[in-house]
């Protein structure tokens, strides 16, 4: 682990809304705590990141590996209509990448899906699901955390 990486800290929005599922190599995989739609979040571990360029090539090569795998497993897992990859950081600073599942049926196509309609947070069960799915696929690529 290098210094960035030993100093790396969650946003405590990004802690609040969220559900820690586990680590890529360079990524912290986050599931956004609203079961309206498949919704993540990759966060690279590397303190004081706002920005991909912050990122050196390797770790920005890296970043995009992850969210291509991620982004792709996504797709497949929840028959995604459309992926929406982004990274905004207007309310939260530290670099993070959204990945969220779109359907033509969800509450906020085609629009975004901030603010559309009230969060509705997830249950024991449901999150479990997700995880189960996520490393059936994913097991090898992604250090899951274990469930609470």
């Amino acid at each position: 682990m290098d210094e960035l990486e030993l100093e790396f800290e969650l946003h405590p929005q990004l802690a609040a809304d969220s559900i820690v599922l586990g680590d890529f190599p360079l990524s912290r995989l986050l599931l956004i705590n609203d079961a309206t739609y498949p919704w993540f979040v990759l966060v690279p571990r590397r303190a004081g990141a706002s920005e991909i360029y912050h990122l050196s090539e390797e770790e920005q090569s890296q970043l995009i590996k992850e969210s291509s795998y991620l982004a792709s497993n996504l797709a497949d897992t929840f028959a995604a209509r459309k992926m929406n990859v982004a990274s905004l950081g207007n309310m939260v600073p530290q670099l993070h990448i959204h990945h969220i599942v779109r359907y033509e049926n969800d509450p906020a196509w085609p629009g975004p899906v901030w603010g559309k309609t009230p969060v509705v947070p997830f249950t024991e069960d449901q999150i479990h699901d997700v995880r189960r799915k996520l490393e059936a696929l994913m097991a090898g690529e992604v250090e899951f955390v274990p469930e609470k």
